[in-house]
């Protein structure tokens, strides 16, 4: 049976480097759906088809959904969203993050498809410092903090009813920090890098992530599509890793002078706002704001035992991924 898979943010960090997983195999019919107003620099020469449209507006997703063989067997992968670290409210975040994903369902019902809906570690409760986190199916607004958590919360409640209302036929997944080649848009990990190798980073935050590299995601999301199991979570994680542990290796690589300053968190929270400004000025992805420093702060002890015993879930070593990152970035002309 023909496999039809429609990729949404095709263009973003995570959608790309799936569409170059999936691209693997000749036999995939691949469709990435990108913003009409978006380049799509990420994708061009990649073994897909790219449609324009907006996952806000339902009439501008006829074209990617429309299929030419009515027995193809069609998977979605919902990428398409806003993560946002910043502290001021973005009503544009819930418009794309929640009401764009009640879309997709309704045309994933409507052509029968599976749904893999891209989530976040955000959107699961949080537990104290020391425990285990795991996958939840009672997600709570109350119990996470950024209005970005907030809506992956709302959307994942959604998703989880749907299933029960209408049989939707749908995973999550929650990534958690990812990092790896292939990032156009400079997400805040992959610019704090460029920072440190350009000479523009002269001290480091203390506390850390589980960071994990977008390929092994890209993969595991890919199992999904097969055995991720209808109605089920999956959380795709690596393991923590300090910010100093990060930039260490990143000096390793690039055989460069290691960062010896780490500011205390509560001081990085005392300046986060004229952080914000300054990279709003520079038009850059701020590297630190309140919330991304509540994040470095806060429990990331997520296991991703479940996706490795149900989908055969696997991480390389970090180094490996820095390595990878530095090469691409000096490929792309954004590190010295």
């Amino acid at each position: 049976m023909k496999r039809v898979y429609i990729v949404t943010g095709a263009n973003g960090f995570l959608g790309n480097n799936i569409i170059r997983k999936l691209a693997e195999n000749k036999d995939n019919e691949i469709r990435a759906l990108v913003l009409p107003q978006e380049k799509t620099t990420s994708i061009e020469g990649l073994n897909c088809k790219i449609f324009k449209g907006d996952v806000t507006k339902l009439d501008s997703l006829k074209d990617v959904f429309d299929l030419d063989d009515k027995l193809a067997k069609l998977y979605v992968i919902h990428c398409a969203g806003i993560v946002y670290i910043k502290s001021k409210y973005n009503p544009l975040v819930y418009e794309v993050n929640v009401n764009g994903t009640k879309n997709i369902v309704e045309k994933v019902l409507e052509k029968k498809g599976r749904l893999v809906y891209i989530s976040s570690v955000h959107a699961i409760n949080e537990k104290p410092k020391g425990e285990i986190i795991t996958e939840i199916k009672d997600f709570d607004c109350n119990k996470v903090v950024g209005q970005y958590a907030k809506t992956k919360v709302e959307a994942s409640n959604y998703i989880l009813e749907m299933v029960e209302k209408k049989d939707l036929d749908a995973c999550i997944v929650h990534p958690a920090g990812m990092l790896g080649p292939n990032d156009f848009s400079n997400g805040h990990i992959t610019q704090l890098i460029i920072d440190f190798v350009n000479g523009r980073l002269v001290a480091g935050v203390k506390g850390g992530y589980d960071f994990v590299d977008v390929r092994d995601v890209s993969k595991g999301i890919i199992s999904v599509c097969d055995k991720g199991k209808k109605g089920e979570c999956y959380i795709l994680s690596n393991r923590y890793i300090e910010i100093k542990e990060l930039l260490d290796i990143v000096s390793e690589v690039c055989n460069i002078k290691k960062i010896k300053a780490f500011l205390p968190i509560g001081f990085a929270k005392a300046i986060a706002p004229l952080a914000e400004i300054y990279y709003s000025v520079l038009k850059q992805p701020p590297l630190f704001t309140k919330y991304s420093l509540y994040t470095l702060n806060c429990n990331s002890n997520f296991s991703s035992k479940k996706a490795k015993e149900e989908l055969g879930f696997t991480n390389r070593d970090f180094k490996e991924t820095i390595a990878d990152t530095v090469k691409w970035l000096k490929e792309q002309g954004k590190i010295k």
